[in-house]
């Protein structure tokens, strides 16, 4: 006994493999014939199911889009395939060669793409909300306007994707690699980026909030007026990156690696730097108000001001021109830990230390 749920799955796997064998059919003669076959599914074929001829038949008007929501496509050779505006939720594509395809508002909500081949694909407005793409191959794809939210890359080759507006929120971005990669505008917030290797990628005025950058690779990238407020760039590397107008409040970047970055004109209150290493950065016009410099490596940084309310330790390397007027400014509030006056914490200055 054929239950539903097993004839709604072979109807899906079915309409996969008749695009894949007919891919002029009309949409309706795919489904109508993949319904047909699973309805006989009990019955022992002795010759093709009359709906069959309308597959021979390729559409009069402008074909509609395909539907091949669930549909079981592992493996498939695709490359250049035409499924813009497709429905493909849920479908499963992967290992499938889909090399230069055109996807352009294809709906790929949920479908698996595990290690498919989507090489300069064209994916713009695509909905790949939650869809599972560890291992994919995106470089040089496009995937401008496209969601996805809480979709699942880890592992991913997106080096020099065109990602501008795509929305990324909360997805599993551990270990991708978006060397080169354009994402101006785009939204991340929440994203999980540990070790993500973000070498020269275009990340302009995109929207990280509270996004996990642990050990992220950032090398040379440009985040001039990036949203980076709460995120996590712990042991980051940001070398020589532009930061310029960013904005840092809240993060956590200790053991970050901020030498020669860019830093003019950046909001950095109450932002963590512990043991960070900001050597010959420029911090003309930084706000680090209340921010957090314990062991911080701050020799030679250029056009940096005392911060008002910032806490630092023994170990903390000033500038040369800066590090009597800080100790002057401050004042001990725990063992080898001073504060400066100002910021929004309390001032004690006037506290007597027993």
């Amino acid at each position: 006994m054929v239950t539903d749920i097993e004839r709604a799955w072979h109807a899906a796997a079915l309409r996969g493999l008749l695009y894949l064998a007919c891919p002029n059919a009309g949409t309706s003669a795919i489904t109508v014939t993949a319904e047909a076959i699973t309805q006989r599914a009990e019955e022992t074929p002795q010759e093709a199911v009359p709906e069959a001829q309308r597959l021979m038949h390729p559409p009069q008007t402008p074909p509609h889009p395909p539907y091949l929501d669930g549909a079981d496509l592992d493996g498939a050779h695709l490359p250049g395939a035409d499924l813009h505006g497709a429905i493909l939720r849920r479908a499963s594509l992967r290992r499938a060669n889909l090399t230069d395809a055109d996807l352009r508002g294809t709906n790929l909500t949920a479908a698996s793409l595990n290690e498919a081949d989507l090489t300069r694909a064209n994916l713009n407005d695509a909905k790949l909300d939650g869809a599972y793409m560890g291992g994919v191959i995106l470089t040089h794809a496009r995937l401008h306007g496209a969601t996805l939210a809480r979709a699942h890359l880890r592992d991913a080759d997106l080096a020099g994707t065109d990602l501008t507006y795509t929305d990324l929120g909360g997805a599993d971005l551990i270990d991708v690699n978006l060397a080169g990669a354009q994402l101006t505008h785009a939204n991340l917030d929440g994203a999980i980026m540990d070790r993500a290797h973000l070498t020269d990628a275009d990340l302009r005025d995109a929207d990280l909030r509270g996004a996990d950058l642990t050990r992220a690779n950032l090398t040379d990238a440009r985040l001039d007026g990036v949203i980076l407020d709460g995120a996590i760039l712990a042991r980051a590397n940001l070398t020589d990156s532009n930061l310029d107008g960013a904005r840092l409040t809240g993060a956590y970047l200790a053991y970050a690696n901020l030498t020669r970055a860019n830093l003019r004109s950046a909001y950095m209150t109450n932002a963590d730097l512990t043991c960070a290493d900001l050597t010959n950065a420029d911090l003309t016009d930084a706000d680090l108000t209340d921010a957090r410099l314990d062991d911080a490596r701050l020799a030679h940084a250029v056009g940096m001001q005392v911060p008002p309310g910032a806490t630092w330790s023994r170990e903390t390397q000033w500038p040369d021109a800066l590090a009597s007027t800080v100790l002057e400014q401050s004042d001990e509030v725990s063992p080898g830990v001073f504060r400066v006056h100002g910021g929004s914490t309390p001032d004690r200055s006037d506290t007597v230390l027993v």
